[in-house]
């Protein structure tokens, strides 16, 4: 009988194949969204890695108020991001990355790098099933 040779995403498919498949996919639903991960990347790239919300809102193009809103909340309960309201008339309002958040951007450049090294083939891949799908 041959030997199985054993592959690279072996881990990966015996990780989805047990309960921590639904961690993963709760995960991956939650900042795989566009808005959650543009709005810790720019995060990372303010000083301090924080931001008043205003600051956020023109960084983070074409996200509207609510959205906003609604994403610094969700990142907020996963422990991504920290608030904190200053006592003053209007309140200000801060947002800074935590620990957890800042650990999140080294998986995400490894991810962007993988992105920009495969672009190319992707598009080549799109054109010829495109092609042929016509």
């Amino acid at each position: 009988m041959e030997k199985r040779r054993r592959s690279t995403a072996e881990p990966l498919v015996r990780m989805c194949e047990t309960e921590e498949s639904t961690a993963v996919r709760a995960f991956l639903t939650k900042v795989g969204d566009k808005w959650s991960i543009l709005v810790v990347v720019m995060l990372a790239k303010t000083p301090r890695n924080r931001a008043r919300f205003s600051e956020l809102q023109r960084m983070v193009r074409g996200i509207s108020q609510r959205m906003l809103t609604t994403t610094l909340r969700d990142l907020e309960r996963d422990g991504f991001v920290s608030r904190e309201v200053f006592p003053e008339v209007p309140p200000r309002v801060e947002y800074e990355l935590t620990p957890l958040g800042l650990g999140l951007m080294k998986p995400m450049q490894a991810l962007v790098d993988w992105i920009g090294g495969n672009w190319g083939a992707i598009k080549e891949a799109r054109a010829r099933f495109d092609e042929r799908t016509r």
